[in-house]
């Protein structure tokens, strides 16, 4: 069974929005790697559409990019991605699917099912999956930024406090540290 990894860029406090976040190849080259660990990628609809509004142009030469960002879509554009939709069913970006049915059971199908493991990019399902106890690491790149906004990491709260264990702190030259957390059982 692999595990299930939620990764992430995060302000100091909190905010999740996507261009908070410092976007250089460093960056780039930590979630690249990331990615190459994982054997699929997991995300609700909303980041699903985020994502496949830019990076398949990128992959096929379409839209300028540095050679970090590149590497990043197209090492993408061929990763496995599961989507949990409740409104959308069809997903034509290459390698695409929709995971229906029970959340839980879902995921956990999916976790079996990928011995090199998930990573999970959105932090709304983050959420869901967390109060499902579903989430084994956290792999955070948080940035050396107070964005004063939303949206924030579990902004809806979780039935209890999850106690972890540090597995490394890593800084980079940008001053962003990528935080890696193991779930303590």
């Amino acid at each position: 069974m692999g595990l299930l990894t939620f990764t992430l860029n995060l302000t100091l406090d909190g905010c999740t929005d996507h261009q908070e976040g410092i976007a250089d190849d460093e960056t780039h080259a930590f979630f690249t790697r990331l990615m190459d660990e994982a054997g699929a990628m997991l995300w609700g609809r909303v980041t699903y559409e985020l994502m496949e509004g830019y990076w398949p142009a990128v992959a096929r030469g379409e839209v300028a990019a540095v050679p970090a960002v590149r590497e990043w879509a197209v090492k993408l554009e061929a990763k496995p991605k599961y989507v949990v939709s409740s409104t959308r069913t069809h997903y034509p970006w290459t390698r695409s699917h929709h995971l229906a049915g029970d959340l839980r059971e879902t995921v956990q199908r999916l976790k079996d099912a990928t011995p090199d493991g998930v990573l999970l990019g959105s932090a709304r399902l983050a959420s869901g999956l967390d109060r499902l106890d579903l989430i084994d690491e956290y792999r955070l790149l948080v940035h050396p930024r107070i964005a004063g906004h939303g949206p924030t990491l579990y902004a809806g709260g979780l039935p209890g406090t999850r106690r972890l264990a540090l597995v490394s702190a890593t800084p980079l030259r940008n001053g962003a540290v990528a935080m890696h957390y193991r779930r303590e059982r």
